[in-house]
């Protein structure tokens, strides 16, 4: 395959997870705000949401004040930033485009029939009236890529591209989730007591697990009360859960190993040494050693391990 098609695919399903991943967090954060008790949480949440983007820069320079209207037509309409969804979903369609012949039809058109139906969502002004309605739609629309192009691809390099593009972009989100929501988590603690605290400990973290559509895994694996070590635990170690790192790092390693060549065997390698490291740790040791700081090292190996894939195999 040409190096500048592979680079098409696998940035067309880096896309449209990162489409699909914002839509998820902004929705679970435009519902979790009805329960903050003050304009400061409030406020203090939308700047998580750009934390978890590191587009707080970006934000401030454009918008200044953290407000829910802003950093919602920021994260979602706004084509200046290149995270929102819209640029998203037009960047997806443009790589799509440029690819048709390696992709199949039903492909095609489920990319481009989102980003036609998106222009016209968009004039309709759904953000003000009811965001939930758009968000839902992102997710749906981003499952029916998926399950179109797993139901009429065949099993060749252009499917592991979209399969590696989309498990890294995946991997990249979950573990920024975690680092942003356990940070955020300890510095309320201690403004938090009682019984108080502990509702909001629940939905906090209620919240993040519905963002990764977790919550009833979560019930289903435990069975007992949320707690942060055991959220931690499943959306890094459980092999069972198809967003948690181990889950997306295994599956990373099949694919690479599908279209390796002499010149990829170290990427290979250190795929297979992080994949190993998830395989078989332990979460006691993980919180032991710091969980920011553990988390910290893997989004510098996962994107390094992007910069290796596209030096191996995508255009320069």
């Amino acid at each position: 395959m040409l190096s500048r098609t592979a680079d098409h695919l696998f940035w067309m399903a880096r896309y449209t997870e990162r489409a699909e991943n914002t839509a998820r967090m902004l929705d679970v954060h435009v519902q979790s705000a009805l329960l903050q008790p003050s304009a400061a949480a409030t406020s203090e949440g939308w700047a998580g949401v750009l934390g978890i983007s590191e587009l707080t820069g970006a934000y401030r320079q454009r918008h200044g004040e953290v407000s829910a209207e802003r950093v919602l037509e920021f994260m979602v309409r706004d084509n200046a930033n290149p995270s929102s969804i819209c640029s998203c979903l037009r960047a997806a369609r443009e790589n799509a485009r440029a690819v048709r012949g390696a992709i199949t039809t039903e492909a095609w058109e489920t990319v481009n029939q989102t980003w036609l139906e998106l222009q016209r969502i968009a004039t309709e002004r759904v953000i003000q009236r009811d965001p939930g309605v758009l968000f839902e739609w992102v997710k749906h629309r981003s499952h029916l890529l998926r399950g179109v192009t797993s139901g009429t691809m065949l099993r060749d390099e252009a499917f592991h591209f979209l399969r590696i593009g989309t498990l890294l972009e995946r991997a990249d989100n979950t573990a920024r989730l975690l680092d942003v929501k356990f940070h955020a988590r300890t510095a309320d603690f201690h403004g938090s007591s009682g019984q108080r605290g502990q509702e909001q400990d629940f939905y906090h973290w209620a919240g993040v697990l519905r963002s990764v559509s977790g919550f009833e895994v979560y019930r289903k694996i435990y069975r007992e009360a949320i707690t942060p070590e055991r959220v931690a635990e499943m959306l890094i170690l459980r092999t069972s859960m198809p967003r948690s790192l181990a889950a997306c790092m295994a599956e990373i390693v099949g694919d690479l190993a599908k279209v390796a060549h002499p010149q990829s065997v170290e990427t290979l390698r250190r795929a297979g040494l992080l994949n190993a490291q998830l395989q078989f740790g332990r979460i006691e040791d993980i919180m032991a050693t710091g969980l920011h700081a553990w988390l910290t090292d893997f989004l510098i190996r996962i994107n390094e391990l992007g910069s290796d894939i596209s030096q191996d195999f995508l255009a320069a």
